[in-house]
């Protein structure tokens, strides 16, 4: 009788992880069964916040329940990422990531708490927003070679705004100066438009930010576009070389695009992830979807969410580099 007195007692644990394991894929098989909630962790009317609402409201009609948008802003994002960890991991609570949050964030804030690739799952990489570089008129320079030999004999008279420390407009620039060598102080705004306006005023000289807050400004020859950030050029403006067919020394390969795409608390069941990762590829395709991003100037950028995954690592340890390297310091 003795020997059969371990197994009795250990009989109940073993079928813990059984049980835990079927209540997951009772969740999966269940799955929406309330409201999806996306978070984003900036003000309305951005980028992020834009983005979420066009791919919720047609992820939302997929899916078969209400997709709402929640932002909360604050500390260069970390705020909404806290919030969205805190929140259970059964797919019903997502956050709109993007560079800044997921790859740049934890070299920006040292007491972050956590590391974005092991806090989040990725679920679905949604688009791309490429950066323009572009300058004031007063600027002498047509082209990015001749705005770095400009930078360099006159290092005193060009500046560069961004919408603040660690922000996207900031590190691609950084991230360009590295690799040329041109030569500019940083000005940092809070937030894109006051920079966009010093730009137009010429109190900043230069903007390297995303194509939507520049593109009427560059078609009524308010300000010079140079360059853009990608591997290919914009069909908004198609004219203009990619920094990489520049000519400069350094600038082959040079990537700045930013991106966005949509995580989920760590431990999410595969099954809920595998679903909203093919929902959402479906919904970037949906017409109106694509219309929508298009207005922005972000290009739909469907993809698995392994893929998605190995973006941010290759990103997060990209832009380690380059913060370190600046001495990027958060405000």
């Amino acid at each position: 009788m003795a020997d059969f007195l371990p197994r009795r007692r250990f009989l109940p644990l073993l079928g813990l992880p059984l049980l835990a394991m079927a209540r997951r894929a009772h969740a999966a098989a269940d799955f929406p069964s309330r409201p999806v909630r996306i978070i984003v962790p900036f003000t309305p009317g951005g980028s992020s916040d834009i983005l979420a609402r066009a791919v919720g409201l047609e992820l939302g009609q997929s899916l078969g329940q209400p997709v709402i948008v929640e932002n909360v802003p604050g500390a260069g994002g970390t705020l909404g990422s806290e919030r969205a960890l805190r929140s259970p991991p059964d797919g019903h609570t997502l956050f709109m990531g993007h560079t800044g949050t997921l790859a740049v964030n934890p070299w920006l804030y040292p007491q972050l708490g956590f590391d974005p690739l092991k806090a989040f799952a990725p679920v679905a990489l949604v688009a791309r927003v490429p950066n323009v570089l572009v300058l004031h008129p007063s600027v002498p320079a047509g082209s990015l070679a001749e705005l770095v030999a400009y930078s360099q004999s006159h290092p005193e008279r060009l500046a560069y705004g961004s919408g603040g420390n660690g922000s996207a407009a900031h590190l691609a620039m950084e991230l360009l100066k590295l690799q040329t060598g041109l030569k500019a102080l940083h000005v940092p705004y809070k937030g894109t438009a006051p920079s966009v306006n010093d730009l137009l005023a010429g109190q900043v000289q230069m903007l390297f930010t995303g194509v939507p807050a520049l593109l009427p400004h560059i078609k009524a020859g308010k300000m010079r576009p140079l360059a853009v950030s990608g591997r290919q050029r914009l069909v908004q403006l198609p004219e203009v070389l990619t920094v990489g067919q520049s000519g400069v020394p350094g600038t082959q390969g040079f990537e700045a695009d930013q991106w966005y795409g949509l995580v989920a608390p760590a431990r999410t069941p595969t099954e809920v992830v595998q679903r909203l990762n093919a929902r959402t590829n479906d919904a970037l395709g949906a017409p109106a979807v694509a219309q929508r991003l298009g207005s922005e100037g972000a290009e739909p950028t469907p993809a698995t969410a392994p893929a998605f995954g190995a973006l941010i690592a290759r990103e997060k340890a990209r832009w380690e580099s380059v913060v370190k390297a600046a001495g990027v310091k958060a405000e």
